[in-house]
């Protein structure tokens, strides 16, 4: 698979790098929500904690001259960069830990160089190249790590190179008949709706980073989206993948629906963060564009009654898109506007509970009638779409808003874990508990929230 066109230059990731999104995005905290932050947090909105690009001071490129021409011969001049631009754009993720160390006045590693090739021959002479000359390599898609994927680790090498995959962005083939596409490994979420789109088809994964993060992303972190009750997380969507490694091209994953033979090395490939090969494009599955999206917002009492709703829906499979329950703290701020926090926030009353039903309209009806009853049933209290309609038009906001927050000087961050239902409980009250206590601890006052 090669691109879709030749790039003059290497261009830069879209979000600034100290920051999630582009400066156009921004979302200036409201007087309101200083005025909380202050007199709830003992925050001190008035200083000033942005990021002066100038004073960031990082890594020395190690490459050498003859290595640099050497990976140059590999993919072309204009797809070779040591600009401190470059280098910084691709040097952290995205976690608050992340944006955090861009204001820690430390030195900031930085990969020594960024390559974009344009084919997976090119991508396969990298590695080689790379494995013979001791050089570290970090495949590059979005940029929206939390985990650490794109800090450029050299580790016992001599150098590393951030390999940034933004020339894969086509689609190779669409199968419609069986369900199935080949997506470049760089197309970005809303790119890749969009040529999918073309086809009447929709792939429709949604995780919080979905503006920026790729197809290739999705796949080696495992990922899971705000639809994933409804159509599964994404390893649950992929047939096949194509690797790159130092040895050669593999493609793990199933030729057929399926198989008895196993091990499946797509397991092995999926969740790996890039460090077994690097990915080039991924085989999915897609499906018809719905025809139609039904939303329904509910209360409960309490995040226990609301959970054991939930645990129904799930178990008796009535087969919502998007089911989600905020514990009665994010409840009251999700039911508040931005600008209306600090002046307006009531005292928690309830859990509210968001679910999207989309699909034809006999299908998407007869699931939102069948989960509507179910969810009464259980004690809820339907208010209507409007709150689901305002989750889905501001859902991709929040990294934005936990900029502001940081800048203002208050730590936003999430956590993610799994468990089975007997647990959830326990797991929610002991993590919650353990936050609390540990900030609080330490002179700081958390508020802890729950989905």
């Amino acid at each position: 698979m090669s691109s879709t066109s030749d790039s003059s230059s290497v261009a830069l990731p879209p979000m600034r790098f100290d920051l999630w999104g582009t400066a156009d995005e921004a979302k200036p905290l409201s007087d309101s929500i200083k005025k909380l932050l202050s007199q709830a947090m003992g925050v001190d909105t008035e200083k000033d904690n942005t990021v002066d690009a100038a004073s960031v001071s990082l890594t020395e490129p190690r490459l050498s001259e003859s290595a640099v021409r050497d990976l140059e011969g590999i993919v072309g001049a204009k797809n070779v960069s040591q600009d401190r631009e470059q280098r910084m754009a691709r040097a952290r993720g995205k976690s608050s830990l992340d944006l955090l160390e861009w204001r820690s006045g430390d030195v900031i590693s930085a990969p020594d160089a960024v390559l974009v090739p344009g084919t997976e021959d090119e991508v396969l002479a990298i590695l080689e190249y790379c494995t013979e000359h001791e050089i570290a390599v970090v495949p590059f898609g979005g940029g929206t790590s939390v985990v650490g994927g794109v800090n450029p680790v050299s580790g016992e090498f001599d150098a590393v190179i951030s390999v940034d995959l933004r020339r894969f962005d086509a689609i190779e083939d669409v199968d419609p008949v069986s369900g199935l596409a080949t997506l470049g490994a760089g197309l970005s979420g809303p790119h890749a709706e969009f040529l999918l789109a073309e086809h009447g088809l929709q792939l429709g994964h949604f995780p919080q980073s979905f503006p920026y993060a790729t197809i290739g992303g999705f796949a080696v972190t495992r990922s899971a989206g705000q639809n994933s009750a409804g159509y599964g997380r994404f390893d649950d969507m992929v047939r096949e993948l194509t690797v790159i490694t130092p040895k050669g091209i593999f493609h793990p994953g199933k030729q057929s629906p399926a198989s008895a033979a196993g091990p499946d090395l797509k397991e092995i490939v999926m969740g790996s963060e890039g460090a077994f090969g690097i990915a080039t494009r991924v085989r999915v599955h897609v499906h018809p564009i719905p025809q139609v999206k039904r939303y329904e917002a509910f209360v409960f009492p309490s995040f226990g009654v609301g959970a054991d709703a939930l645990r129904a829906v799930e178990q008796q499979g009535t087969g919502p898109t998007v089911i989600r329950l905020s514990d009665e703290i994010e409840s009251a701020i999700n039911l508040t506007s931005s600008d209306a926090i600090g002046e307006k926030l009531q005292a928690p009353q309830g859990c509210l509970c968001i679910t999207v039903f989309e699909g034809t309209y006999e299908h998407a009806e007869s699931r939102h009638k069948e989960t509507r009853e179910l969810l009464l049933a259980k004690g809820g209290t339907s208010v209507g779409e409007g709150p689901a309609r305002k989750w889905e038009e501001g859902r991709f906001g929040a990294p934005v808003l936990r900029d502001s927050l940081l800048d203002a000087g208050a730590l936003c961050e999430t956590l993610e874990t799994a468990t089975d239902w007997a647990n959830a409980p326990r797991l929610k009250k002991a993590v919650g508990d353990a936050l609390a206590t540990s900030l609080n601890d330490s002179g700081t006052m958390a508020l802890v929230m729950c989905h």
